[in-house]
């Protein structure tokens, strides 16, 4: 889970990155192992860690995700991508703008 808390830590540097780059406004509060976006249009994203399953999960607008690691990244256990593309995606449309978290 030591992967899980890194997955964590870049969310949080890439929302002060976005911040600071962008008109976006990202709201991010961690409490534990749980991370709550909130946008200007008060839509969120929560990302949180599962640590009897060795998963993350995330919460979106559009639905819910469940990530594992594959011993290169973290991919969407129903075949659906990798975590940052897909929060990246998740993100911007929440925002109404491109948005690019990273690793």
């Amino acid at each position: 889970m030591d992967r899980a808390e890194l997955v964590l830590k870049a969310v949080e540097a890439s929302c002060d990155r976005i911040n600071d780059e962008t008109s976006a406004d990202i709201d991010n509060q961690r409490t534990g192992g749980m991370i709550t976006l909130a946008f200007a249009n008060r839509s969120q994203i929560v990302i949180n860690q599962q640590k009897p399953l060795h998963e993350i999960w995330l919460a979106a607008r559009c639905g819910g995700f469940h990530y594992y690691f594959d011993g290169k990244q973290w991919m969407d256990t129903k075949g659906q991508g990798e975590f940052f593309a897909s929060l990246s995606r998740y993100a911007s449309e929440q925002a109404c703008q491109a948005l690019t978290f990273a690793p």
